[in-house]
């Protein structure tokens, strides 16, 4: 048998190594467990080791989390009728609104024959499942998030325009808005609307403002009426590419819409300080792809089938993929180009669109689950198509920086909180957009944290 030499000093240090290894081991046990006898409500120490955590982990709340959920009654007042229009923000818990564009339309107390909706269609607060760990909204927080860390651009239709005044409320009195549309209500939509700091704000001397911040000139939060995510010309050009249309083909009617080019877009997005400051891209499409806008693929002969609506949900699996590839492009080009230096770094979230409630109006109360519609009015029945769509493509590797957010659930389960006119648009205070803006809130400030590459 061969014989192991060994070295005695060799030994002594390796033992003296464990020794020391179990002591720590063993104080490390004992001060957990001091901690769990004189805190029991600290359940997130465990009793046994390894577990050398040291600082608190973040608070989660995924989207299917969040989106998992009911509508619980929570009213802000103990008033029980609204006597004025201008009511419909204390029963919605709003001091004011920033925004004055259609100011009491988007509050839905436009109409006085309505008025018996209140208080109660602003009385209720969403409540995800238990596992959801997630901040209070708050606006000042919001504010100081969106200077130190980014503001946000939103792009869409006239929903997404419905999500910047309920933020407008949310943020106010810290921040003002532009265009003014009590001077001049007859400002195109297409027109950005801004949200800038307000100078006034006792925030201001509180917040660690960036090099080169404008209170003036630098927005907290932008929207642009962006119907399509693309432009007219891009998605003409995709059609011809991908269907090969003979020459006197017409894709889009007559019927008007608005969008631009991530060409136009994300350069502001992209654009640094003083211009902007934007850290989140918040997206969302939907109610306009339809068989009347892209009149070229409408089959009168398909009434029960959403008259070929199957031709737009495929063109749009196409037209989403250009986005996306261009819009990480994007992303990636601002990275080089040393965006990734910002403290936080861009990032881009979908947000999932939105059906109608048919006959709206004569409901008064949360549903506690989703109904399915009687009749195919406008691309409401298939409006989840092309939110499948969408998360499918954004589920791709190729976009690591863009993220989809299927939290369509509360706005589902509230036909009672649509505007006056009509039974797509959602009132500010019901607590549907609201919502968005809480959770979009906490998924770019806390979910993202660990994920942005």
């Amino acid at each position: 048998m061969g014989i192991v030499n060994i070295n005695p000093r060799s030994l002594m240090a390796r033992l003296i190594s464990l020794g020391v290894i179990f002591t720590l081991m063993f104080a490390l046990y004992t001060y957990s467990s001091n901690i769990k006898s004189h805190l029991p409500g600290l359940t997130n120490i465990k009793s046994h080791l390894p577990d050398l955590t040291i600082f608190p982990q973040q608070s989660s709340c995924t989207p299917d989390a969040w989106n998992s959920g009911q509508w619980e009654y929570k009213p802000h007042t103990n008033r029980t009728a609204m006597t004025k229009k201008e009511d419909a923000l204390e029963f919605a818990g709003l001091e004011g609104c920033a925004s004055d564009r259609e100011f009491f339309w988007h509050l839905a107390s436009d109409v006085k024959a309505q008025w018996s909706r209140w208080p109660k269609v602003a009385s209720y607060a969403w409540k995800p499942v238990e596992e959801c760990d997630i901040r209070s909204l708050d606006g000042p927080a919001m504010v100081r998030d969106m200077v130190e860390q980014g503001g946000w651009l939103l792009l869409g239709d006239s929903i997404t325009e419905g999500h910047f005044f309920s933020i407008s409320c949310i943020l106010y009195p810290h921040v003002r808005a532009t265009p003014n549309y009590t001077e001049n209500p007859y400002f195109d939509r297409a027109w950005p609307q801004n949200l800038y700091l307000n100078p006034s704000s006792p925030l201001i001397p509180t917040l660690r403002l960036p090099a080169n911040f404008s209170i003036e000139h630098t927005p907290l939060v932008t929207f642009r009426r962006i119907d399509l995510l693309l432009n007219k010309t891009e998605l003409i050009d995709l059609h011809q590419e991908l269907y090969h249309p003979p020459n006197r083909f017409e894709l889009f009617s007559k019927e008007q819409f608005w969008s631009l080019s991530p060409k136009e877009y994300m350069p502001l997005f992209t654009a640094p300080l003083p211009k902007g400051n934007y850290g989140t891209l918040i997206a969302s499409t939907g109610g306009h792809w339809t068989t009347t806008v892209f009149h070229g693929f409408r089959d009168e002969s398909k009434e029960d089938s959403g008259y070929g609506i199957e031709g737009v949900l495929e063109f749009f699996n196409h037209a989403m993929r250009k986005w996306a590839t261009d819009v990480q492009e994007a992303l990636d080009t601002d990275r080089r180009n040393g965006g990734s230096l910002r403290k936080t770094p861009r990032k881009v979230v979908v947000r999932a669109y939105l059906p109608g409630h048919e006959d709206c109006h004569d409901i008064f109360e949360p549903w506690t689950h989703w109904h399915k519609p009687k009749w195919n009015w406008y691309n409401w029945s298939w409006i989840k198509d092309f939110n499948k769509i969408f998360q499918d493509i954004l589920s791709m590797p190729a976009y690591p920086d863009i993220f989809y957010l299927p939290i369509d659930n509360p706005a589902l389960l509230r036909p009672d909180a649509h505007a006056s006119g009509d039974c797509l648009h959602i009132m500010t205070g019901a607590g549907v957009m609201e919502g968005w803006s809480h959770y979009i809130w906490h998924f770019v400030s806390q979910e993202l944290t660990s994920r942005i590459r």
